[in-house]
């Protein structure tokens, strides 16, 4: 059988988006089925491979987007949209992959499964792209999400600490008021596939407490005071309010986690 480290190596260095996306899910199936080996006998790539387009600037240069309500605001949005779940895919792929081997077959499990929701994601997004007569890559994008992988590439608790319990978790505040902009222009079907990302990503965010908080018994570390050490240290970003409280909660993410880190920045 392949390892699963193989496999997850071999979906990394994909580029192109659909391809990716289908390498995603089906090394998550592989797994689930029992058809890939728990070795770890390649190391992860230092960036996944991208394709050619969107171009990729810095946030600071990323250019204003257009009023929501606009056939031009309304793509803006998809496509940035796209873009999140598409890099998502990639740091679910290598936070199972670099960390599998220390971390076990569950945690495995849980981000293959992550890896695979993400690109079910990306490919409902891309389609509404394509509905509006746009496609992922039509536009540029920033790599802002992947900086937060390679900052915590040494560490899991430090990777678990920043992206699903900080950039994930930002999500479950965000998506709401999206979605109620998205609704109130009449595109049931874009809030559709918006209340299918927000459920998932609670289930994401809940995954990343659930380890963190399993490596912080581990070490014998407090889970909030090493998880707020840990932003301080490798999030370049602030944890800014408005919070969806109950959204966290439900994702293991008590306001007593974050209300101080925001409450200093």
């Amino acid at each position: 059988m392949r390892t699963v480290a193989a496999a997850i190596r071999t979906a990394l260095l994909t580029g192109e988006p659909s391809a990716k996306a289908f390498a995603a899910r089906a090394t998550a199936r592989d797994w689930a089925a029992g058809k890939l080996d728990f070795v770890f006998d390649c190391t992860m790539p230092d960036r996944p491979a991208r394709p050619a387009q969107p171009e990729l600037l810095p946030p600071s240069q990323m250019p204003k987007r257009n009023k929501a309500g606009s056939e031009r605001g309304r793509i803006a949005l998809w496509h940035a949209l796209a873009h999140i779940e598409f890099v998502a895919i990639d740091l679910a792929l290598d936070m199972a992959g670099r960390f599998g081997a220390e971390m076990g077959p569950e945690f495995v499990s849980d981000f293959l499964s992550v890896a695979a929701d993400e690109a079910m994601h990306f490919a409902l997004l891309a389609r509404r792209l394509r509905s509006l007569g746009s496609h992922y890559g039509a536009l540029p994008a920033h790599d802002g999400l992947w900086d937060a992988a390679h900052e915590t590439r040494h560490d899991v608790a430090a990777r678990l600490a920043v992206v699903p319990m900080v950039l994930e978790a930002r999500g479950l505040d965000v998506t709401p008021a999206t979605l109620a902009r998205v609704r109130q222009l009449g595109d049931e079907t874009g809030a559709r596939i918006l209340e299918r990302i927000f459920d998932d990503e609670i289930a994401h965010v809940r995954f990343g407490a659930k380890h963190f908080a399993a490596v912080c018994s581990a070490r014998g570390d407090s889970a909030e005071i090493l998880w707020k050490s840990l932003v301080a240290t490798h999030f370049r970003g602030s944890v800014k309010p408005p919070f969806n409280d109950s959204a966290r909660l439900a994702a293991g993410l008590s306001r007593s986690f974050y209300a101080g880190v925001a409450a200093s920045q």
